[in-house]
């Protein structure tokens, strides 16, 4: 049996920091020393942050993001285009849009995507207010912002099928050839999505 050379208190930290994505048992150990070697300039700081999120941090009611205020930054943004909606996964991807500064439109998040495999079916998602949200007359243009996966592409489509019935137009990004990216390293799926997507010149 190995010997207990850290208190409970470090041993917590260490596990707490191994459940975050990215994170294993090592990264987790190094991540806690990096924290505890400058506990006056990291450890405290990111204590004092945690605690104002926990205080503070609430999800958006109408698009799902989240912020310290309800409704979002996003949603109070009036210089937005309110005809057009992009529907992400995961705040993550509605931070990564934002990020790139190509759009200025709404969003709204789902929350995860269709996988029947994990018991996550469409009623676990926002599916039915983004539905809700289309029906409402003031949407023309539906942006499918979902991941390259099966789960996601099956996701569309569910979505896909449900606005069917709106005077909605439904869109979804491209998929294809990265900008620098070499042939020779994409993989089969990558480049078939690529011959798919082409345009004319």
């Amino acid at each position: 049996m190995a010997k207990q050379i850290i208190g409970p208190e470090i041993e917590r930290l260490v596990q707490l920091l191994a459940k975050l994505p990215g994170l294993g048992p090592r990264s987790a150990r190094k991540a806690a020393l990096a924290l505890i070697k400058k506990r006056e300039d990291l450890l405290l700081p990111l204590a004092d942050a945690m605690t104002t999120a926990i205080e503070r941090i609430v999800v958006c009611p109408e698009c799902g993001n989240v912020d310290t205020m309800a409704p979002c930054a996003v949603c109070r943004d009036d210089s937005r285009d309110g005809a057009v909606l992009v529907v992400v996964e995961e705040v993550g991807d509605l931070w990564a849009l934002e990020r790139a500064g190509v759009l200025k439109a709404r969003y709204h998040v789902l929350g995860g995507h269709i996988s029947p495999l994990d018991g996550i079916g469409p009623e676990a998602l926002n599916i039915a207010p983004l539905i809700e949200r289309c029906g409402a007359g003031s949407i023309k243009e539906v942006i499918l912002a979902l991941n390259a996966t099966v789960e996601g592409q099956s996701t569309a489509h569910y979505i896909t099928e449900l606005l069917g019935t709106r005077d909605v137009k439904v869109t979804r990004l491209a998929h294809g050839v990265p900008i620098g990216g070499e042939l020779d390293y994409l993989d089969e799926g990558t480049l078939a999505a690529a011959i798919k997507s082409r345009k004319q010149i």
